[in-house]
């Protein structure tokens, strides 16, 4: 019997594979040409160790110095010895780059357009190869806007196992995509999209779900629904927090409600809008109440705006008992360049950010600023410190599975001494420095961490840089290894000596 594995790599790359039930995930990763990790093929080193999101499997024979007796309970598992029994996701433990693969590039025919409201807009695409295109609900597409070189990131809205893919496309007066859809566009249209990608994607569903989507953040949402609702399994309770600015921007409702009649569903609407006679008003966080209110038992998966997320990041962080399983993707549009810029687009990440326009500028760089980003790395070393006075006897298995977790994130965007994305390393190294903070449950030194706006001070610096300080990926690694172990000294150690190489970066930065 065949079962389909998902290879996802930490770069946002999934590559899908038919492994059959007596061949190990290793040889049927070699058999389609993906290079992923080994040194022995034996179970005696423990390099091609992955965590299993999702499926069971038979693990095979290793020795414990490859694989502890925990970290199988946790879910690690060797792919040069597993056998798959069902479907599966792992997550692999190097980029697609390393591993000498990439993304699939599929030919497709526009077939319908859909003007939803006036801001969203639904497109559905035939493709040629439709067979050849698996991908986890969550995952996007990057889709080559015709007429252009470049491309934009749209999550899909529909079921796995669709015909036509489908994708809902905020309307951004004078974006590239915008204006192809809706002064150019016609059926019939070719088209080329690239993926799949991302790490925001259902996980096995054993806990209560609650989904929260801003905008058109609802199209990997509706994803995701079509997948729960086709599992004849499922036994956990779903519900849904969908927000918008106005009564316009709500769309595929009656989708929605359909979803009542097959599973353990409900959801509520938000407008921000301060005029609307909606009974719910406001922003998402003050509306998780009730049946809605997320706890330790509950996974939360977020797709929306930057300030969307963040407001969910900080409610969740003065929960009692906040969940310890919270996935989300944040994603941007791109906006007409100004007179004279060029066009900025950030593209989605893990990172799964509004539509609040990014405008870039690369103005000179003063030693003024040098010394603007060494004070701030060193203001945050010292909160650092305090924060992890606090938390550090409060982490459990989980939360150090999660920090290390956030750690293997930002790391797979640099390569050694090279920055492979400087600009989505920096926000996965955000998340993984605000980690302390959050699981300090301190809201004057979170409050203090985030007034200090390094996010911003690196995002200034660093777009262009290639050159990072080498030791900052073994540190990121070596302080979840000594929080694990209760061993303060040797976190501060690691703190104060992070802080120093990531001034070195920075200043490398602004001196290129």
């Amino acid at each position: 019997m065949t079962h389909q594995v998902a290879l996802a790599f930490e770069d946002g790359i999934t590559r899908f594979i038919d492994c059959e039930d007596d061949q190990t995930v290793a040889d049927a990763a070699y058999q389609a040409r993906i290079n992923i990790p080994f040194d022995c093929r034996d179970g005696a080193c423990g390099t091609c160790k992955a965590f299993c999101e999702s499926g069971d499997f038979d693990e095979g024979d290793y020795i414990d110095d490859a694989l502890s007796e925990d970290e199988a309970a946790d879910g690690y598992c060797l792919p040069c010895q597993m056998t798959p029994k069902t479907d599966l996701i792992l997550q692999i433990a190097t980029t697609s780059v390393l591993a000498k693969t990439g993304a699939s590039t599929f030919d497709g025919e526009l077939k319908e357009i859909n003007h939803f409201s006036d801001s969203t807009i639904g497109i559905e695409i035939e493709l040629e190869n439709r067979q050849d295109l698996a991908f986890l609900p969550g995952q996007y597409m990057n889709i080559q806007v015709p007429g252009s070189d470049q491309t934009r990131s749209y999550s899909f809205s529909c079921a796995q196992d669709s015909g036509n893919v489908q994708f809902l496309i905020k309307v951004t007066p004078g974006g590239l995509m915008t204006t192809y859809l809706t002064d150019h566009a016609k059926v019939g249209d070719k088209l080329t999209l690239t993926g799949p990608m991302g790490s925001f994607f259902l996980r096995e569903p054993v806990r209560p779900i609650l989904l929260l989507a801003g905008g058109t953040g609802l199209a990997p949402i509706l994803a995701i629904l079509e997948k729960l609702s086709r599992d004849e399994l499922l036994d956990v309770p779903i519900r849904l927090v969908y927000g918008a600015n106005f009564t316009h921007d709500l769309v595929e409702l009656d989708r929605l409600d359909a979803f009542k009649d097959k599973f353990d569903f409900d959801y509520i609407t938000v407008l921000s809008d301060k005029d609307t006679e909606h009974p719910r008003k406001g922003y998402v966080p003050a509306h998780l109440t009730g049946e809605y209110e997320p706890d330790e038992d509950t996974d939360v998966y977020l797709c929306g705006p930057p300030p969307m997320v963040e407001a969910v990041r900080q409610f969740l962080g003065t929960l009692e008992h906040p969940p310890l399983d919270f996935y989300y993707e944040k994603f941007t549009s791109a906006a007409a360049p100004a007179a004279g810029k060029p066009e900025i687009t950030v593209e989605t990440s893990e990172v799964a950010e509004d539509f609040n326009l990014v405008e870039v500028s690369t103005p000179g760089m003063s030693s003024g600023e040098v010394h603007s980003s060494a004070t701030q790395l060193q203001a945050r070393m010292a909160l650092e410190l305090g924060a992890l006075e606090l938390a550090i006897n409060k982490l459990g298995e989980r939360d150090i599975e999660r920090f290390r977790n956030l750690a293997d994130i930002a790391n797979s965007f640099i390569d050694g001494d090279k920055f492979i994305d400087a600009v989505k390393f920096t926000e996965a190294n955000a998340d993984f420095h605000e980690f302390l903070f959050r699981r300090a449950n301190n809201e004057a030194l979170l409050a203090a961490y985030q007034n200090l706006q390094v996010v911003q001070e690196m995002n200034a610096t660093l777009p262009g840089a290639e050159w990072i300080d080498p030791a900052i990926a073994t540190e990121h690694l070596a302080l979840v290894d000594a929080v694990s172990q209760n061993d303060l000294e040797t976190a501060r150690t690691i703190i104060r000596e992070h802080a120093e190489h990531g001034i070195d970066t920075m200043v490398k930065a602004l001196e290129k």
